[in-house]
């Protein structure tokens, strides 16, 4: 009789029925037992099973399709219910709206973040009609032609998204049934991943090119012994192409790369030590792995920046961080407009420094605290009358004289740099720079009468993008260097700030150290004013993708690494690495008055505390199994161990590069930092219970299930209480006291 359920409970066809009826009549007839009657008792009996067997043989062979389904449809409420609930400005939507306002209006920007995201942020406006002309100031209520709330739903999306994701990559893993869902249920009900899909920021696209980066890494793993088929190819491709589109959106993207990148090696090597594999199929799984995982994710992200580069080509306000001739292929640009094409003594003329992310020489009234005391010289981004600079002749040749026949200056040619604004020279003595002491200060000193050799420069000429003769400074094409002619030293702006004082400009000395190729002591004439010249045609010349690309990627890593605390300065909505794991602080995203719709930015606690214990919970496990082996135990097989590594380690080993540098960082950090890493965690969490619950689901299935099914409850039911942080708290948020569990959750005044 059980082999007769066993058989129908499959679906099995009329050639499986007909077995069945082989098999009764063979095991009657070994009873003794009337095949006939016994057919008779099971017909009715199948008559009575058959539509409840049939409903649960489909649920159970499609719920790899109806599970999935179900969980996004509820993603899809949880991330967009009431999701234009509140009318203002959230939060960083003030950054990251106006951001995509910039693609609107194909006007210029300066970011720390990669395109990819901002681009998106562009499109969802795009699609909504926006013609971005709103300034995204924050807390300001959003205009009646602006349908924000169609720009937040595309952003929603994204996080809805991830929770079908995270379902396969659950089962990619190899989990059962129980544990996929509950990886997915911690997904799906953690309530800051469903707050800060919410709204207009790149949050949500990380997480899901996150989520899929590990999705197409786990099915590549999964087909190991396939290699070189179609499928294999289309996954390796697919992890390269995601991890191109995580690190398009945010650096953080590099985490999620190391982590395919640590198992590329460890695979290679296990290959490596493969004798029985030849060595040309060695070196076609090499270099496989080079098209897949770096060079296709290379072009992914370059591309993202070549886009970025054709839509945006008006002049906006981050040209300056761009290089002269970069800028002066921007539509409306000042930059060279007009600007007369070879430079004479008695120009006037701003200087750009060459390095990435380089500024223009500036100086100010203000002087140096310390040293020499003198007048201060810096690199600033922005445009500034204090960037403008005469060409002079040095003070053993007859001084200025403008009704003079005009002089060209040249490569090898002793000149003055005389400050615009205060008629100071360019000058520089043996006196230590303010931060990098090994170099000299630079400063503004004397006037056009008074100074000394000291404000003497050597032009050096390194290349000319337009023209191989060097005889005469061209505006924007010539990359020259600034020699002390007295020291020896050149004039130098690297990426180093000086302090409050300095107003966190950029410190310009003169380094003592002659290295041609340093590009922060490579200099050019940006912008150019003399009339008696005739203006020069600066669009004639573009600027090369590649260096364009280098630039601005080195300009973003220098902003990024600025980004420090302020000890002069409170942040509130900071918080630090220890916080995050057990869930110490949450986030106010906006104001806390009455008339306003509150969000609080905090996770699930069940979801928190609970993945935060899995991690303490494996890392107990694994040394368990090791001095288990040791002594000689063999409990495991391979098979049970390749699990483990795989299924378990792996995720730790995510979590730990996504949260350990911001454990490094000297940035200023917040507790959105840690959603990437929270989702190692959860996969951590589905293997752990996954591996515990094994022994209870040989034993009794049922009761296995009733033990997910209380985890299940209460991640839901946490969900449910703290719906209000998430779907938006209205009125006094008095109301809201008996969700402040700690005094560190910021829910209540």
């Amino acid at each position: 009789m059980t082999t007769t359920k066993a058989s129908y409970a499959t679906g099995a066809t009329q050639d499986g029925q007909e077995m069945r009826r082989r098999n009764v009549q063979t095991q009657n007839t070994s009873n003794g037992n009337i095949a006939h009657s016994s057919e008779g008792y099971d017909e009715k009996k199948k008559q009575k099973q058959t539509p409840k067997q049939s409903i649960l043989s489909v649920l159970d062979e499609y719920e790899f399709l109806i599970a999935p389904l179900i969980f996004t449809i509820v993603s899809f409420f949880t991330r967009m219910y009431r999701i234009g609930l509140s009318p203002i400005v959230t939060w960083d939507e003030a950054h990251f709206g106006k951001f995509g306002s910039h693609y609107l209006k194909r006007e210029f920007y300066f970011d720390v973040h990669p395109p990819l995201g901002k681009m998106l942020v562009g499109l969802s406006g795009y699609l909504a009609g926006y013609n971005g002309s709103f300034e995204f100031k924050s807390g300001e209520t959003y205009p009646e032609d602006l349908n924000y709330t169609f720009m937040r739903l595309f952003n929603s999306a994204f996080g809805a998204l991830c929770v079908p994701v995270a379902y396969y990559t659950a089962r990619e893993l190899n989990l059962r049934r129980p544990a996929v869902w509950l990886v997915t249920f911690m997904v799906l009900f953690e309530n800051s991943y469903a707050t800060i899909s919410r709204f207009i920021l790149l949050d949500s696209m990380l997480l899901f090119f996150t989520f899929t980066t590990v999705l197409c890494w786990a099915r590549f793993h999964r087909l190991q012994k396939e290699s070189f088929s179609p499928e294999w190819f289309f996954w390796l491709f697919l992890t390269g192409a995601n991890i191109g589109c995580v690190c398009s959106v945010k650096w953080v993207g590099l985490f999620c790369t190391a982590l395919v990148g640590l198992y590329t090696v460890e695979d290679l090597w296990n290959k490596f030590g493969d004798f029985e594999m030849p060595i040309v199929e060695y070196g076609s799984h090499v270099v496989a792995r080079v098209v897949g995982l770096i060079v296709v994710p290379t072009l992914v992200y370059m591309f993202s920046f070549y886009v970025h580069f054709l839509v945006l080509e008006n002049s906006g306000p981050g040209d300056a961080q761009m290089s002269s001739l970069f800028q002066a292929n921007l539509r409306g640009t000042e930059v060279g407009k007009d600007s007369p094409l070879e430079v004479v003594i008695g120009s006037r003329a701003t200087l750009k420094n060459m390095g990435y992310g380089g500024g223009l020489l500036h100086s100010h009234v203000q002087t140096y605290p310390e040293g020499s005391q003198q007048q201060q010289i810096t690199c600033y981004h922005h445009k500034d009358a204090n960037n403008d600079w005469f060409f002079y002749p040095n003070r053993f040749e007859p001084d200025f004289d403008p009704e003079a026949p005009l002089k060209y200056v040249a490569d090898k040619d002793v000149i003055r740099l005389i400050h615009s604004q205060t008629g100071r020279n360019l000058h520089s003595h043996q006196v230590s720079a303010p931060v990098t002491k090994a170099d000299y200060e630079v400063s503004s000193y004397g006037n056009t009468t008074v100074g000394d050799d000291k404000d003497h420069w050597t032009i050096e000429v390194v290349s000319d993008a337009a023209s191989s003769d060097r005889s005469k400074i061209r505006t924007l094409t010539t990359a020259f260097r600034l020699k002390h002619t007295a020291l020896g030293c050149y004039l130098r702006a690297g990426n180093v700030n000086l302090p409050q004082w300095g107003f966190k400009q950029i410190e310009t000395t003169c380094v003592k150290e002659n290295r041609p190729r340093d590009v922060y002591t490579h200099w050019n004439v940006e912008s150019h004013w003399n009339e008696k010249l005739p203006a020069g045609d600066p669009g004639s010349y573009k600027s090369p993708f590649l260096r364009d690309f280098l630039h601005l990627n080195v300009a973003m890593m220098t902003s990024n690494n600025a980004l420090v605390p302020d000890p002069d300065k409170q942040d509130d909505l900071a918080s630090q690495f220890w916080q995050w794991p057990v869930l110490n602080v949450g986030l106010r995203m906006c104001g806390w008055d009455e008339h306003i719709v509150k969000y609080f930015l905090l996770g699930n606690p069940a979801v928190y505390w609970g993945s935060t214990l899995s991690l303490g919970v494996i890392g107990l496990l694994v040394p368990w199994y090791l001095i288990r082996w040791q002594r000689g135990y063999t409990e495991l097989n391979q098979e049970d161990i390749d699990h483990i590594h795989y299924s378990g380690l792996y995720p730790v080993i995510g979590w730990f590069l996504h949260y350990l540098p911001f454990v490094a960082m000297a940035r200023v950090t917040y507790v959105h930092h840690y959603y990437p890493a929270l989702y190692f965690a959860v996969l951590t969490t589905g293997f752990v219970l996954d591996w515990t619950t094994r022994p209870l689901g040989k034993k009794d299935w049922r009761l296995e299930w009733l033990v997910y099914g209380v985890l299940y409850v209460i991640i839901v039911g946490l969900f449910v209480l703290f719906r209000a942080i998430v779907f938006g708290m209205v009125g006094d948020n008095k109301q809201w006291s008996h969700l402040k569990w700690f005094d560190s959750w910021r829910i209540t005044d």
